[in-house]
């Protein structure tokens, strides 16, 4: 009996160091039990095995209703705290749990962000233009930062190309939306956070009802047709619209609020570049960690505006040439006769 014992001893710990599920594993000390209580059953008194395991099945019977008390105990324990876990009331609108507390510590001994900041952000709603290259770093430190409802808008799918600068995406995810790898990504990080997909392009159609939900709009898009239309929509719905751009070793960002004092984007861009002039990431490349740089530059500037931490980048564009490592602010103006803003800025 004892060598029988110390023979299934052996056995769970050679399928443990072959990494064999604990479940497999107790299922096949089971199987090996019920072996023996039925091979004293049906064997005769006199049979070698039955000598050598006990002389009867009453021993074993009595192992496996020990066996069986443990195993219940610990299943109606784990149960038990699944059912404490489940019914732990959610927080008051506003309020955090313990385990936000300790996740955004760092935030809140900050003077400028503070208790009252970090409730700012987790009642703050954020849309992302693009999953991409700027969307990446940018989507991935507002979900860390505990912003409470980020929306990403992309129409894109992951492709191989796309990993060498979009960090929220993976290999194993490439041909999934954009979106729905985007927002894994973030869920994963925070899982008290709200991330809303939409996979689809940003449209006149749908624009004014989808800014309408937020509170800030961040643009990472790579084209001046999404660029102006996002202007526009974020002007005529009074949203403050962060909007970055990259190509090559540089980029540039600015926060543009006409509402508050501020000019628009267009007021800074009032014409699209010549074709060629500004080429796209895809038709010039680009450095793989600038868009890390500058997204992360919005994600601050997000931060910073909705905590009313420092100074934003409101009439400003930050410009940071990577290639030879300087960075450089340039005042902005609204521009009299804006067609989308009419320069209102100035008399905020």
């Amino acid at each position: 009996m004892l060598a029988l014992i110390l023979f299934a001893a052996g056995l769970w710990g050679l399928a443990w160091f072959l990494g064999m599920p604990v479940r497999l594993r107790l299922l096949a000390l089971s199987v090996l039990w019920l072996a023996v209580v039925l091979a004293h059953l049906l064997l005769p008194e006199t049979h070698p095995f039955r000598q050598a395991t006990g002389g009867g099945p009453e021993p074993w019977l009595v192992i496996g209703g020990l066996a069986a008390l443990v195993l219940g105990y610990r299943l109606g324990l784990g149960a038990l705290r699944r059912r404490a876990r489940g019914a732990e009331a959610p927080p008051a609108p506003g309020l955090f749990r313990p385990a936000e507390l300790e996740r955004y510590a760092r935030h809140i001994m900050l003077r400028e962000v503070g208790g009252p900041g970090q409730k700012r952000l987790k009642e703050a709603r954020v849309l992302v233009i693009g999953a991409g290259g700027l969307g990446s770093p940018a989507l991935l430190y507002l979900a860390a930062a505990g912003v409470g409802t980020v929306g990403v808008i992309d129409a894109d799918r992951v492709e191989a190309s796309n990993l060498q600068r979009q960090v929220i995406h993976t290999d194993a995810r490439i041909g999934w939306p954009k979106v729905r790898s985007a927002a894994e990504a973030m869920r994963a990080l925070n899982p008290f956070v709200e991330v809303r997909p939409y996979e689809r392009r940003l449209t006149e159609e749908n624009a004014a009802a989808l800014f309408a939900d937020y509170d800030l709009i961040l643009d990472g898009t790579d084209n001046f047709d999404t660029r102006y239309l996002a202007n526009r929509m974020a002007v005529a719905a009074e949203k403050p619209l962060i909007s970055g751009a990259i190509t090559q070793w540089e980029g540039q960002v600015s926060l543009y609020d006409p509402a508050r004092g501020g000019p628009c984007f267009q007021c800074t861009f009032p014409e699209r570049p010549a074709p060629g002039l500004v080429p796209s990431c895809a038709e010039a490349g680009v450095i793989a960690p600038l868009p890390g740089v500058v997204g992360s530059i919005m994600a601050v500037e997000a931060i910073k505006h909705l905590t009313g931490a420092g100074a934003t980048l409101r009439g400003a564009l930050l410009i940071h040439d990577a290639l030879w490592g300087e960075t450089r602010r340039i005042a902005l103006k609204p521009r009299a006769g804006c067609p989308v803003c009419g320069g209102r800025g100035g008399a905020g």
